[in-house]
């Protein structure tokens, strides 16, 4: 009886490996290639001893700590240097890929009707969703050996085939919960919409808890993957006990996946929508008001989420330039500039990760008419009276304000957290400028997504991998020494680090310039093409 719950399974996973193998050639090929080649340039960037010891007086900064996770007593090898400064991000990073992967293949495959089709042949009642967890499984064991093998193969001092496999396996169970997670929101959320959100909420939380018990209290850190990803101490300790617990748990999660999926019917969920009003308001009976009913909650849920990771660091600032004050070679690195204090110089460094963050839902708002698009659902609109231009524009509008939001509750959550710990709160004017000195560069993002959706919406996945190139440059283009025509592509390298450099108006008007050509031929390319379906 039970093996014909899962009778197709087979055929079901090799659909699926072949229906997103080209998102996970790019996505294994990106994670192995960024971490072999910086894991290869850390011997030239930590040569000797003093370097290494001026990278242990750095870590055992609490805003450093909120951001990397706990340091190791000891940074005597590569290894550990290497592990510290790379694990956490790319952890979130294999998690990202988890919830999109693990989400495109349960419940937006079945919003788009491909699971009643499925089930329409002679396939079990859990072959679709055990073929995606056989999938998701496979890709993270995949990823777990080639990183494993690739550092190993590398022969670096300090980095010994144990922590090496544990480095790979850490990485893979990591993934591996967040599949767990997202395939139970899968089942509990009634859009494919929610239940991304709800994973990346948990993500949020797990990154949010880790960083403040980090620095706080331990105890709350170990109720986070993530808390337990950071403390493998890999290549030195090489503790086996969190990919114990992550796999356990990552287990257990994904059962409760399966029970649930077995008791609902298609298309339900156990978490029902809010029931809406009867009649439409004005605002929502525009164009621009039904994108934002749309998108409201996704909205609403990444502007909490980032004026929370905002105050998390903000929370931390208060003890910054005392760790700092006699370490003249950190003062150096960050910046030759005296007249500004080290607080916003590290406020500069940190508002470019946290601006590529924000863009993130700067993006998806107006990929948002894509994906209406990709449902039939824009024939709703040109069957009345509304043009393409003015359609495009709502989102496009949309997607301008969202910017701010995004950017001014990041700024306010740094300020509101800095000023409550802080000797000399920092200004709230500082904080939003180093904020919104950013926005040329999201709505340059945002034009080149309006601009593949004009000339080829198949192609509005380029938008993400170049998002992804502009964090590799800003986290990693000074530790692996990128030459100029390498940063000069990102459209964040262009961007004045304002309060820490005089604000150039030059090269942001450019860069606006450049955001409306991108949005023009978009929006002219989206006018004479078909609609697709």
């Amino acid at each position: 009886m039970y093996r014909q719950l899962f009778k197709g399974t087979g055929y079901l996973t090799k659909l699926m490996i072949r229906q997103n193998r080209l998102k996970l050639f790019l996505w294994l090929i990106g994670l192995v290639a960024v971490t072999l080649s910086v894991a290869a340039a850390y011997p030239d960037i930590y040569p000797n001893e003093e370097a290494r010891a001026a990278f242990s007086l750095t870590m055992a900064n609490p805003a450093m700590i909120a951001m990397l996770g706990v340091g190791y007593d000891d940074f005597a090898t590569i290894g550990s240097l290497f592990a510290q400064e790379m694990l956490l991000f790319t952890a979130i990073a294999v998690a990202i890929m988890n919830i999109l992967l693990v989400g495109r293949s349960t419940r937006a495959d079945e919003e788009d009707g491909r699971v009643e089709l499925i089930r329409s042949l002679p396939v079990g009642r859990l072959a679709y969703l055990n073929g995606a967890i056989i999938f998701i499984v496979l890709t993270n064991v995949l990823l777990a050996v080639l990183i494993a093998a690739g550092i190993s193969l590398l022969g670096i001092e300090g980095m010994d085939t144990e922590g090496a496999f544990l480095y790979g396996t850490i990485l893979g169970a990591s993934g591996l919960i967040f599949a767990g997670i997202t395939a139970l929101f899968a089942q509990l959320a009634e859009t494919s919409r929610g239940a991304s959100m709800l994973s990346f909420a948990v993500l949020i939380a797990a990154y949010l808890a880790r960083a403040i018990g980090d620095v706080s209290s331990e105890a709350l850190s170990l109720i986070s993957p993530l808390g337990w990803t950071v403390r493998t101490g890999v290549f030195v300790e090489n503790n086996w006990w969190p990919v114990y617990i992550t796999v356990a748990i990552a287990f257990i999660i994904g059962i409760s996946a399966y029970y649930l999926n077995s008791i609902r019917d298609i298309e339900s969920g156990f978490i029902p929508e809010r029931k809406g009003s009867i009649h439409a308001s004005g605002f929502l009976q525009t164009t621009i008001g039904l994108a934002f009913r749309l998108q409201r909650t996704n909205i609403i849920s990444w502007a909490i989420g980032l004026f929370l990771l905002g105050a998390s660091f903000g929370a931390i600032l208060g003890d910054f330039e005392t760790y700092f004050a006699d370490l003249e070679i950190i003062q150096a690195f960050l910046s030759d500039n005296t007249d500004q204090s080290m607080t916003e110089q590290f406020i500069v460094l940190l508002m470019a990760i946290m601006a590529l963050i924000s863009t993130v839902p700067v993006v998806m708002t107006v990929l948002k008419l894509k994906s209406e698009e990709n449902k039939n659902l824009t024939e709703n609109y040109f069957s009345r009276s509304v043009s393409r231009t003015s359609l495009l524009g709502s989102y496009i509008t949309l997607s301008i304000v969202v910017s701010f939001i995004m950017q001014a509750a990041v700024a306010l959550g740094l300020w509101s957290a800095g000023v409550l710990v802080m000797d000399e709160p920092l200004a709230l004017g500082t904080a939003l400028g180093a904020a919104f000195i950013y926005l040329p560069a999201m709505w340059a993002m945002m034009g080149l997504a309006v601009f593949l959706i004009g000339i080829s919406p198949k192609a509005t996945g380029l938008a993400w991998l170049y998002m992804i190139y502009g964090f590799i440059v800003i986290y990693l283009g000074g530790i692996l020494e990128f030459p100029d025509w390498m940063n000069n592509l990102s459209a964040f390298h262009h961007i004045p680090q304002v309060p820490v450099e005089d604000m150039d108006y030059l090269r942001t008007s450019i860069m606006v310039m450049i955001s409306a050509i991108l949005l023009v031929l978009g929006s002219l390319s989206y006018r004479r093409r078909d609609i697709q379906g």
